[in-house]
C-alpha cells in the first residue's frame, strides 16, 4: 500500500497542484494550494484516529485530503469532480489497489457542498478537514493590504479568522474558531458557512457523533 509520503513526492501529484495553485490565484479565490491540502490532510488523517478508524483508513483519508483539490488544475467549477478522477488515474498508476483508489475518488468526488454528500467515512472525515481550515493566511497577500471593508465576504471572513481547529470529544466533533469581530461579524461567516455547517453536520452523524461550532468561545450549533 503506498503512503502520503508517497504522494507527496510523486512528480505529476506536484505539477497538477502546481497548476492547480496558479489558476485559484489567477481567479482571484482564497488559498487552495499545497499548505491546504497539507492541513486538511493532517485534520482529516487525525479525525479518523480519533474516532477509532483502522490504519488503512486513516492512510486513505490523509491522502483524499491531500489530493482534494486536483481538480482546481482544470477548472474551479466541479473540481470535486474533475479531482477525482485524476485522483484515481494517479492513485491506480502508483500501484494503489483499485478498490482503495476507488474509495479516495469517491470521498474527493463528495468533499464540495454544492454537489456532495457524507457516503463514507472517509469522505466524512474530509469534509469536516476540508470545511475546518478558515485562517487568515489563506488570503493573498494583495487583498491583506487593502481596508478589510474594501475585501469581498470570504476574504474578509479569512482575514478576521485567527485560528481555527477540530476536536473529537466523545460523541462530539467540534469546529472550534476564533473570529476578530472587528474584522467581520460572526453573521458573515455564517452567510458563506452556512451550507458548509449543515454539510459537517451530516459528515459528524455519518460517523456516529453529532456536530458542535464554536466560536469565539460561544457554542452556536
Amino acid at each position: 500500500m503506498i503512503t502520503l509520503q508517497d504522494v507527496k513526492k510523486d512528480r505529476e501529484v506536484k505539477a497538477i497542484m502546481d497548476i492547480s495553485a496558479k489558476q485559484i490565484e489567477a481567479l482571484g479565490f482564497t488559498e487552495h494550494s499545497e499548505r491546504h491540502c497539507r492541513i486538511v490532510s493532517k485534520t482529516a488523517g487525525e479525525i479518523m484516529r480519533q474516532i477509532g478508524g483502522t490504519e488503512y483508513e486513516i492512510t486513505l483519508s490523509e491522502i483524499a485530503g491531500y489530493l482534494h483539490d486536483l481538480g482546481n488544475a482544470v477548472n474551479r467549477v466541479d473540481h470535486a469532480q474533475s479531482g477525482a478522477l485524476l485522483a484515481y488515474g494517479i492513485l491506480t498508476r502508483m500501484g494503489l489497489g483499485y478498490e482503495s483508489a476507488a474509495e479516495v475518488m469517491m470521498a474527493i468526488g463528495n468533499h464540495d457542498e454544492k454537489h456532495g454528500t457524507p457516503v463514507s467515512r472517509i469522505s466524512s472525515a474530509l469534509i469536516l478537514a476540508d470545511k475546518a481550515d478558515v485562517h487568515k493566511s489563506r488570503v493573498r497577500q494583495a487583498v491583506r493590504s487593502i481596508p478589510p471593508k474594501d475585501a469581498n465576504i470570504h476574504d474578509r471572513v479569512n482575514l478576521a479568522a485567527e485560528s481555527s481547529f477540530v476536536t473529537v470529544n466523545g460523541g462530539f466533533i467540534t469546529l472550534n474558531i476564533t473570529i476578530n469581530t472587528e474584522i467581520c461579524s460572526v453573521m458573515d461567516y455564517f452567510e458563506i458557512y452556512f451550507g458548509r455547517m449543515q454539510m459537517c453536520r451530516r459528515a459528524a452523524e455519518f460517523l456516529d457523533r453529532e456536530f458542535s461550532l464554536v466560536i469565539n468561545g460561544v457554542h452556536l450549533v
